[in-house]
């Protein structure tokens, strides 16, 4: 997520002295002197002109200017010298040269002063408010000397000292003016920059939650055009690559038929669709109106959402139950212990004694239900520990031949040569193993055949894996009962309480294990507890 956010950092906005504000300066510089030769030379003789201007003398001038233009222009295609110093020299160059065009065109009477501020303003906003005030002191002290140089040397000179005065106002004003305008522009075009990061980094955000959702997400246009597809969606509809623009009728047929449907019907529509392998139960969601604004589909997986389900159902079943059978150890208890009483008494006969054994059965078999969904809703938090599995598994075939008083041949264990270390719970990996040899003891009693039990420890070429297997020589598991092997409260033997299975897979997931039935050909039932080593 850090790489998202900072996938670059935040840019500067690009400043107005770089080559693209030279561009702009060259084209206002080039403009400007054409307009002031379609005044010069059209018509021969300017109205506007006093008579003691030059008319041939500004004409010249103007051609000079254009020739500095283009000057200008090939310097800033060789890039040398540095943009700022191209713009300092520019304008200086045109204060210079306006100035002498408004002295021979007549002086300050003739308004071509004002052009003056229109350089002072060009170079305020090309360089950023830098040096703006020291363009228009050079402007107003250009003005001044040229009155100056006029009334000294001109024979009849045009305009005054208040003229030259005012126009130097304009020119510092105009800077203060072009000064603010430009730091404004600046942070301006700062703030924007900023705000297209913050996009940037927003519409990536966004896409990384869309791909990351483990719901299938479709957006379409009004005519059924793919804009947006995540990978679940791609996973649940079976697709590979697919960008966006395609129609959906081609990509899924089915999906495409479900939501013209939609569309028409007012009422919800849960209806499941098979896309390929998978069962999707699609949700539709308006973007305003469909043909302007198109729409969402959302693909959720129904088997996730029917595991799901069952899940909640277990886990509140497992509450229940658990509360139940808390409840009735008590009353429970009370009659074992009351027909313990009236087995002990003397006038009890045969036909009593047959009754009371029946009454003591059951109950134990009660009880023994009770205990296993206690144990299972009280399931302590794993504590794995380093086991050497050989040595761990001898001991716990000693502990149970011992405690079960079962032929030490009955329990066979094929160990690998080599001593193998795994991290578990030896607790619940224990009850996982008691819980597979008793199941195996009770289900795997061949015909006229002792029952025989092995446990092979194998080690999977080419991973982390190990396997722990446990086989019996019965008769094997039928087909039909395969699925509900780890089901709670599944059973096929009439004194069993169907939790012995269900609480050894429950014990796996809880340590990363994995329980699982391996079908192989019969005779005999086969088990396999994977462990990462």
């Amino acid at each position: 997520m850090r790489q998202l956010m900072n996938s670059a950092p935040p840019p500067h906005a690009q400043p107005l002295h770089s080559p693209r504000a030279l561009g702009w300066l060259l084209f206002y510089r080039l403009s400007l002197v054409l307009a002031l030769i379609v005044i010069f030379f059209y018509p021969q003789t300017p109205t506007w002109l006093s008579a003691h201007g030059n008319l041939s003398m500004a004409r010249l001038l103007l051609k000079l200017q254009t020739l500095s233009v283009l000057i200008g222009g090939g310097l800033m295609l060789l890039g040398r010298p540095k943009p700022a110093r191209q713009i300092e020299l520019a304008i200086f160059f045109d204060l210079v040269f306006y100035t002498v065009l408004m002295h021979v065109s007549g002086g300050i009477s003739t308004g071509l002063g004002l052009i003056l501020a229109i350089v002072v303003a060009a170079g305020a906003i090309t360089l950023e408010g830098r040096l703006s005030l020291l363009f228009a002191a050079l402007a107003t002290l250009a003005v001044i000397f040229q009155q100056f140089y006029a009334e000294l040397y001109g024979s009849a000179p045009s305009g005054s000292y208040t003229q030259a005065g005012l126009l130097g106002v304009t020119y510092f004003a105009v800077a203060l003016l072009a000064h603010v305008l430009s730091r404004r522009l600046h942070e301006t075009e700062h703030l924007a920059a900023r705000r297209q990061v913050d996009l940037a980094d927003l519409s990536k955000l966004n896409e990384f939650i869309i791909q990351s959702m483990s719901t299938g997400v479709l957006a379409v246009t009004g005519d059924r055009t793919l804009l947006v597809l995540n990978n679940a969606a791609k996973r649940l509809l079976g697709m590979g690559e697919t960008r966006g623009g395609e129609q959906l009728g081609r990509l899924s047929p089915a999906l495409n038929r479900w939501l013209g449907q939609a569309l028409t019907s007012s009422g919800a529509n849960d209806e499941v669709l098979s896309l390929g392998e998978h069962e999707v139960r699609p949700r539709l969601q308006r973007l305003d109106d469909f043909r302007a604004g198109g729409a969402l589909i959302f693909l959720d997986d129904n088997r996730r959402l029917v595991r799901e389900a069952q899940e909640i159902k277990l886990a509140s079943l497992g509450r229940l139950t658990a509360s139940i059978a808390h409840n009735i150890r008590n009353p429970l208890s009370s009659i074992t212990h009351a027909g313990q009483l009236l087995a002990e008494a003397e006038h009890c006969g045969p036909e009593e004694q047959h009754l009371l054994n029946i009454v003591r059965r059951n109950a134990l078999r009660i009880d023994e239900t009770v205990t296993s969904i206690l144990e299972l809703s009280r399931r302590d938090q794993p504590q794995p520990q380093q086991l050497d599995i050989g040595g761990w598994l001898r001991e716990f075939r000693d502990e149970y031949l011992a405690g079960n008083r079962i032929d030490p041949e009955a329990l066979r264990l094929l160990l690998p040569d080599e001593p193998i270390s795994v991290s578990l719970d030896p607790r619940h990996f224990g009850q996982v193993l008691r819980n597979l040899c008793d199941n195996a003891f009770l289900h795997g009693q061949a015909d006229g055949e002792p029952t025989r039990v092995c446990i092979r420890v194998t080690r999977v070429p080419g991973s982390d894996t190990l396997h722990v297997n446990l086989a019996d020589n019965g008769p094997g598991i039928p087909e039909q009962h395969v699925a509900h092997l780890f089901d709670p409260f599944f059973t096929t033997a009439s004194t069993g309480t169907g939790l012995g299975l269900y609480t050894a897979r429950e014990l796996c997931e809880a340590n990363g294990l994995r329980l699982e039935y391996s079908h192989q050909p019969p005779p005999g039932a086969q088990f396999r507890v994977i462990l990462p080593t």
